[in-house]
């Protein structure tokens, strides 16, 4: 049984991971989810879809907010340049589906290198709001974009399609963003256990210690911000070939705060921490919402959007409280019991 994790040599430690069942296990989720749309309906497919997008987005906030310590709550901006980069490029230029989900990305990406700047002086809150400030300018200039943007009435996206084949939502387009998710994974577990990645963590530690010690703060703090905007715009690009059809009022302050909420709870700065609190998210809100459906008219359904905002709002509360780690803790905390279990201390 494992009793730690000790390195005994540089392979080791730059390994992705030497545990066997976690490897197992993650083939096994992996398969799970591909063979989903044989199993189970249209409409939970679907919500997995929706899912696995909003994980490649906070998977972009973890690498800006988990692993540098900035604070954002303008990654809704990211996402909304995102996917009207990708619908206008599609839509209005007949760019084809993956060429059209890397200018998304790349377009948020731009968006996130200026955003980036007042970083350079600013941290924590007084940084916060300058990100939200953005994304408000964000809307207005989507809602002031004339033609090019569809302005209030919105922008319709094509169907998204590969090598000239259609891709039905619940069908092939399922597996393109599955895809997509894998290669975001296995992209940020690589950044995190490299140079990079342990740069990005030194400031977050101590940025003036990691400055004393080399660590050039403007180089990687705009890069930090530029990453995290493209796998954001990313999943931008893949939500507006899912619903094909784009309007401001998705792209709200709300949706960056849930982001955020999501990093809280499953623990800022892993990537596990990140999929699980997008899946515990998620979850809550999808649960709520048809448990309301399910009751049907009355007083308790008219009031059911406040009810999931006290609901929503006091699981966050619990966890900062109880849990600061996030359930990525908490499942430290069980398998270290059962490690030491009956010496537990």
């Amino acid at each position: 049984m494992r009793s730690g994790n000790f390195k005994e040599d540089y392979r080791q430690l730059l390994a992705l991971t030497d545990s066997v069942p976690v490897i197992v296990w993650s083939l096994v989720l992996v398969a799970a989810i591909a063979l989903a749309p044989l199993l189970i309906g249209k409409y939970f497919v679907s919500l997995l879809l929706l899912l696995m997008v909003t994980a490649v987005g906070v998977l972009g906030l973890n690498i800006l907010t988990g692993t540098t310590g900035l604070i954002s709550l303008g990654h809704a901006g990211f996402l909304a340049v995102g996917a009207y980069a990708a619908g206008i490029v599609a839509g209005r230029y007949g760019w084809p589906m993956p060429a059209a989900l890397l200018a998304g990305g790349t377009a948020a990406a731009a968006a996130g290198l200026v955003v980036g700047v007042p970083s350079l002086r600013l941290k924590g809150l007084y940084l916060a709001i300058t990100t939200m400030a953005f994304a408000v300018i964000i809307n207005h200039l989507i809602l002031n974009g004339g033609e090019l943007t569809g302005g209030s009435e919105g922008l319709k996206v094509p169907q998204p399609a590969l090598l000239g084949q259609p891709l039905a939502a619940e069908g092939g387009y399922y597996y393109v963003v599955l895809a997509v998710l894998l290669l975001a994974v296995f992209a940020t577990l690589n950044l995190q256990r490299s140079r990079v990645g342990r740069a990005l963590m030194a400031i977050r530690e101590h940025d003036i210690a990691a400055r004393a010690m080399g660590v050039n703060l403007v180089r990687w703090r705009l890069l930090a911000f530029t990453v995290s905007a493209f796998y954001t715009g990313v999943a931008g690009a893949l939500l507006a070939f899912y619903t094909r059809y784009l309007n401001v009022d998705s792209f709200s302050l709300l949706v960056s705060i849930e982001a955020l909420s999501m990093l809280i709870v499953g623990g800022l700065g892993t990537v596990s921490g990140a999929l699980l609190g997008a899946v515990f998210i998620f979850v809550l809100n999808e649960g709520l919402g048809l448990l309301f459906s399910a009751l049907g008219s009355g007083a308790l359904s008219t009031a059911a959007f406040e009810i999931k905002g006290i609901v929503y709002g006091l699981a966050i509360v619990l966890f900062l409280r109880f849990e600061p780690d996030g359930l990525v803790g908490r499942w430290r905390d069980l398998k270290h019991y059962w490690t030491h279990w009956p010496f537990r201390y």
